[in-house]
């Protein structure tokens, strides 16, 4: 570990994810409460099509026609060729069912249709096992320019073309496995931070210069731009580092990590969580 590393104070309160506290909060969005699934949700070819009113196609139609114009030359070559297989449409919103298809012929994942936003363990519990949990609802034509809470635009634009490549989607299962097998607060609150600044917020260095893979900034009209400015802060790739930055949720970005592969990705992921006893 480098001299400059500062880990997490031992005052800090570990007990609780960024969304958790939010959620205790006066005058919470109610869509932005972690929730613990009592029953089983439709997967894979299982999900059923929604009947969506028209104006939940105009709202898919105008953030994809707008954000598909912000990608080119800024995203990551893995994630414009995912969205190339996924074969994304600006003119409806995408069948959840259909994506699951062609990522399990892809690199044998699966999509599973959630309610919500899910507790982490939930969360996780999916994705260790290759299924990624995805809403099927969108934002209101009121909160097109913002969200605080999740929906099958993110998701679906922002997470499910980068999963299309195999040493992304494997890392992210990895992740899900190691990350459900930690119990002390500090240690998940590091891996929270760490999932937070690569599979939401990540920038891998390319021969063409940087680009993004992270979900959270490819699914946002202000971060695409900005996450590419000078005035964010770029730190190189160090898994130690990352679990001690801490983050806020609802902000532009000012500081973000930047790997040179998804191979780096998952390479030094795994020897971190080697050294910290996670590997089983």
């Amino acid at each position: 570990m480098a001299d400059d590393i500062q880990l997490p104070d031992d005052t800090e309160d570990f007990s609780k994810s960024a969304y958790e506290k939010y959620a205790e909060q006066e005058d919470v969005d109610p869509r932005c409460i972690p929730i613990k699934l009592e029953a089983a949700v439709p997967e894979h070819e299982a999900i059923e099509y929604p009947e969506y009113p028209e104006h939940d196609h105009e709202t898919w139609k105008t953030l994809y026609s707008r954000q598909v114009q912000q990608v080119p030359g800024r995203a990551c070559k893995e994630y414009l060729e995912g969205m190339r297989i996924l074969g994304l449409q600006a003119d409806r919103l995408p069948s959840l069912r259909d994506i699951s298809l062609t990522l399990d012929e892809m690199v044998g994942w699966r999509v599973a249709r959630i309610p919500g936003l899910l507790d982490t363990n939930d969360f996780f519990s999916f994705m260790a096992r290759a299924h990624f949990p995805s809403t099927d609802y969108i934002r209101q034509p009121d909160e097109l320019e913002y969200t605080p809470a999740p929906d099958c635009f993110h998701d679906i634009f922002g997470h499910m073309p980068t999963l299309t490549n195999p040493f992304f989607s494997k890392f992210f299962q990895y992740f899900s496995q190691v990350f459900l097998r930690v119990s002390d607060p500090k240690e998940i609150r590091q891996l929270e931070r760490f999932y937070w600044f690569t599979v939401e917020f990540g920038l891998i260095n390319t021969e063409a210069g940087r680009r993004i893979y992270g979900a959270g900034i490819l699914s946002s009209p202000k971060e695409v731009p900005y996450s590419l400015s000078d005035a964010v802060e770029v730190i190189d790739f160090n898994p130690e580092r990352i679990g001690a930055q801490d983050y806020e949720v609802w902000h532009l970005q000012p500081l973000l990590f930047a790997i040179d592969s998804f191979e780096q990705l998952e390479s030094e992921f795994r020897s971190w969580a080697k050294q910290k006893g996670w590997d089983a």
